[in-house]
């Protein structure tokens, strides 16, 4: 790459054609929406990732990441694009209205041998999935001996990674409530600033690569759908395919849980029915007829 091209993108200066050829991309790839006031963001990342392969422009690096040899690159590509940002109990009324209201009728029914399953779409680092574990945990101790699952799924790898790792800096379980810093985690490789997550928390939880914007590898449906603050970054209509796509996987009693700068549309007003801030139940007989008894293929 030329070092006055580089300096350029470094620079957080990028052409109108490079800015909506890597948008397109992301756009078809992630189903996210960048818009213009991203164009500094989306130079500086796209300098690093044409350093990294050594590419001069902006069509060469596309036309290698679309080759065989350039798979690898579309994963860092991803990771590049993604925004991942989280914490412990973030939006702490969902969990209030889980451990409160939801959770102990869900685990009672779990055990008189009911399937549950708990989905935490776009997962990022994991706080959220390890959270929900600690909820029903508190309300049904012997959970992982039921048939009781979370699934945790994000697009990006290396955020998934960390997630599955289950390490935190100590001071990021402060906000964690009812003791479940001191229950659920414990010290890692004698290291004073960090914990890991215990074991009975990460044998609820199975991880998985997923995009939600492409095919979803699984059967059967949720009881519960936590996707906060991710649909935020997807356009209007791809916001309403994803709405209709989680209405098709919830239980007749599930609920969906999206963040607070997240809501329904209009179009699907008669479809979903609010159930709590930022919570949404779904009118059944409007979903088409899927097998509410099919497995959900989440590996062990």
């Amino acid at each position: 790459m030329t070092q006055l091209a580089q300096k350029s993108l470094e620079e957080g200066t990028i052409s109108d054609a490079d800015f909506a050829a890597i948008a397109g991309l992301v756009r078809e790839w992630m189903g996210i929406d960048l818009q213009p006031h991203k164009r500094t963001m989306v130079a500086s990342r796209l300098s690093k990732r044409l350093r990294a392969t050594g590419y001069d422009t902006v069509n060469d690096y596309i036309d290698y990441m679309h080759s065989p040899q350039g798979r690898d690159e579309q994963t860092r590509f991803i990771s590049a694009y993604t925004t991942n940002m989280t914490r412990f109990n973030r939006e702490g009324h969902h969990f209030e209205q889980l451990a409160n209201d939801v959770l102990p009728d869900l685990m009672a029914q779990a055990r008189r041998g009911k399937r549950i399953r708990i989905w935490s779409a776009g997962c990022s680092s994991g706080e959220e999935p390890y959270g929900l574990a600690f909820h029903v945990l508190d309300a049904c101790p012997e959970a992982a001996s039921l048939d009781v699952k979370i699934l945790a799924s994000d697009i990006d790898p290396e955020i998934l990674a960390t997630a599955k790792r289950g390490v935190y800096p100590t001071s990021s379980i402060n906000t964690l409530t009812n003791g479940q810093g001191a229950k659920y985690f414990e010290d890692f490789e004698g290291a004073r600033d960090q914990k890991a997550v215990c074991q009975n928390a990460r044998d609820l939880i199975s991880f998985r690569r997923l995009n939600l914007h492409g095919d979803w590898p699984f059967k059967g449906k949720f009881d519960i759908i936590m996707c906060r603050n991710v649909a935020i970054y997807f356009d209007a209509p791809t916001q309403s395919r994803l709405w209709r796509r989680f209405g098709e996987q919830l239980c007749p009693d599930g609920l969906l849980f999206l963040g607070h700068s997240e809501g329904i549309g209009p179009e699907h007003a008669e479809l979903f029915h609010t159930a709590g801030r930022g919570v949404f139940s779904i009118d059944t007989s409007r979903i088409g007829s899927r097998s509410a008894d099919a497995t959900l293929h989440m590996g062990n």
